[in-house]
């Protein structure tokens, strides 16, 4: 399926146009009339006859973009200088790095910082083991792991091409929590050796953040690094996407004056996020919830399931509903996606409820175009920044840390998470709250600070804060 121009794979090519009243304009018309969507357009200097310009363009794939050069190459009087990857770009040398907060400028400052003085700091350590939080970076650090096992929408890509994904992570935890954050790809899909290296590598960090595990491995690993280590372990992929997905139905609540304990709901997905988001919406009082993996909906007895799919059909399709995602829909509120994508068909959407509520989460191409859906549904989400009601774990992993961070916490709780989801949702205002509005923008950064003081407190009442 096509999707429209997106900043995700942009180019800025660097051009030689000759003086002619309408070769620019011509120019500008032309790579719009190709889908190149003009975002920038800057004048570098001036030759005689000639002006050198650079254009960046958003376009939507590898294939558009050679369509758009080819285009180019063969418009009269433009002639190209240099082509330029924008996401490439901006990865070169990695995008991310570690720096001084105090500077060295002379032997006394060396001295302090390293040797002789800092063997006073270590030994304090060594007498005060937790005086490591106020005397190192573990009081803000967040350690990012994963194996590369399944990364985005790409799969099992590997522990170093999934590293490009875990930089990204890491600039967010800074951009919105101010949290530190370092990167770490391990090289073993064994999940005795992967935890045994998380927890020999935890010392420096207040907090581990899971990251593209797949499933059921990142289950266990998750459930024994959680009774192995005194910091809190947190799998984005499984909350993070759980707490924004409950945030988002607490608003739709709001917005339809509907008790969504009532809603019937179906998950297309059984991973992480897919049975992460079945087990919150469950503890939360959701009772009826049916979810389909591709075999078909999950019910107590089926066979083909792990332990895990097993468990949640206990807690969801009490009426052992049987058949496909098609079948599942007959009737429902909400559809949640966290599967693949265009699996969604106008037809399924239309023996829905009355009232449709469309999460097609899966990113980067959705269980169902927008453009689609939009006509048969009331409210509409995805994953992606370019159309409204974008639900992305960035609402909730940053203040999540932070907040954990802030109390040296020693573990996590599914009662901080429930917080966590009614913080993000109490950002919309009542006044505010529409139907391409129910989620906070991802670059509101009050939404960071306020999950952060509500998990802080929730960690002081729950007896898992240090101070």
């Amino acid at each position: 399926m096509t999707y429209k121009s997106g900043p995700g794979f942009a180019i800025s090519v660097k051009l030689k146009i000759k003086n002619h009243p309408k070769i620019l304009a011509n120019l500008v018309s032309a790579i719009s009339e190709l889908g190149g969507d003009i975002r920038n357009m800057n004048f570098i200097k001036a030759e005689k006859n000639k002006t050198i310009r650079e254009i960046t363009i958003n376009i939507q794939n590898e294939e558009h973009q050679r369509i758009i050069i080819e285009a180019l190459k063969n418009f009269e009087g433009v002639k190209i200088l240099e082509i330029i990857d924008k996401t490439f770009h901006i990865h070169q040398g990695g995008k991310i790095g570690i720096y001084n907060k105090f500077p060295i400028k002379d032997s006394e400052e060396l001295s302090r910082a390293y040797t002789p003085g800092v063997a006073r700091v270590c030994m304090d350590i060594f007498k005060n083991r937790d005086h490591v939080y106020s005397l190192t970076i573990k009081s803000n650090m967040v350690a990012v792991i994963t194996d590369g096992s399944a990364v985005l929408g790409l799969g099992d890509i590997g522990p170093e091409a999934a590293m490009p994904v875990m930089e990204g992570k890491c600039m967010l935890f800074k951009e919105f929590g101010e949290v530190d954050a370092f990167p770490i790809a391990i090289k073993t899909k064994d999940v005795n050796e992967f935890v045994s290296i998380v927890k020999n590598i935890s010392v420096p960090f207040g907090g581990i953040n899971l990251e593209d595990i797949s499933a059921p491995r990142c289950f266990e690993i998750e459930k024994r690094l959680k009774e192995e280590l005194d910091i809190p372990v947190f799998h984005d992929d499984q909350h993070g996407t759980a707490i924004v997905v409950l945030a988002a139905l607490i608003n739709v609540g709001r917005l339809l004056k509907k008790d969504i304990k009532k809603f019937k709901i179906v998950i297309s997905g059984a991973g992480a996020a897919g049975i992460a988001i079945a087990n919150m919406l469950c503890d939360y009082g959701i009772r009826n919830i049916l979810v389909c993996d591709s075999k078909g909906i999950l019910y107590e007895g089926r066979s083909n399931m792990n332990p895990y799919k097993e468990e949640i059909a206990k807690k969801t399709n009490l009426q052992k509903i049987k058949g496909f995602l098609s079948d599942a829909l007959e009737g429902a509120d909400v559809f949640i996606g966290v599967s693949a994508p265009d699996i969604l068909k106008p037809e399924d959407i239309k023996k829905m409820s009355e009232v449709r509520v469309v999460f097609a989460l899966s990113n980067p191409d959705p269980e169902i175009s927008p453009e689609l859906a939009l006509p048969l549904v009331k409210i509409m989400a995805t994953g992606r920044s370019d159309y409204p009601n974008q639900i992305n774990n960035v609402l909730a992993f940053p203040g999540i840390f932070k907040g954990l961070l802030e109390v040296k916490a020693k573990g996590v709780h599914k009662d901080m998470f429930f917080a966590a989801a009614h913080a993000i949702a109490d950002i919309v205002k009542e006044e505010d709250l529409r139907e391409d509005y129910i989620i906070p923008s991802i670059f509101n950064k009050e939404v960071a600070k306020r999950v952060a003081e509500v998990v802080a407190q929730k960690a002081r009442e729950l007896g898992l804060a240090r101070c």
